[in-house]
């Protein structure tokens, strides 16, 4: 006597091969939706256009003769500032970009001790390639460069 269909095994075998790749394909599609990483900025060509903003700013920190390095100290950030030709330290923008996850981006305003040390502490120590940018709070200079945190030893921004 035959056995029917549903009993026996290759029916079935023959099933479970395109419905695992429909099952994968659709956690593949979740995973990729939920973790999508932005390389390609949207505004590209405004940013471009900042680019030449962005080097006539950073000839004016050469002309001034401005140098920053930065280094963590466990959750903490120092920046020391070598203020050049300016009359006094002043309060600076300090950007930090991620390479390739924007949503980690941050900014803050600090102003500095009498060293010309800008300090400030985080929830958590920072991990990995990170893009710096130093401007005071009138913008009109701009110092930046990378740094790969944890870094106990100072990196010099490029001016």
């Amino acid at each position: 006597m035959v056995k029917p269909w549903y009993k026996q095994f290759w029916p079935w075998f023959l099933i479970i091969l395109p419905l695992t790749v429909v099952v994968w394909t659709v956690i593949t599609v979740i995973v990729f939706a939920n973790n999508s990483v932005s390389l390609v900025t949207e505004d590209y060509y405004k940013k471009g256009k900042g680019i030449n903003i962005d080097l006539s700013k950073i000839n004016v920190g050469k002309e001034l003769a401005l140098g920053a390095t930065i280094y963590s100290d466990g959750n903490s950030i120092v920046v020391e500032l070598d203020k050049g030709k300016l009359e006094h330290y002043p309060a600076l923008n300090v950007m930090f970009a991620h390479r390739t996850l924007p949503d980690r981006d941050f900014s803050r305003l600090l102003t500095s001790d009498a060293n010309g040390n800008y300090r400030f502490t985080l929830e958590q120590e920072l991990q990995g390639p990170w893009f710096v940018e130093l401007t005071p709070h009138n913008s009109e200079w701009l110092i930046q460069g990378r740094v790969t945190f944890p870094s106990s030893s100072p990196t010099k921004l490029t001016d």
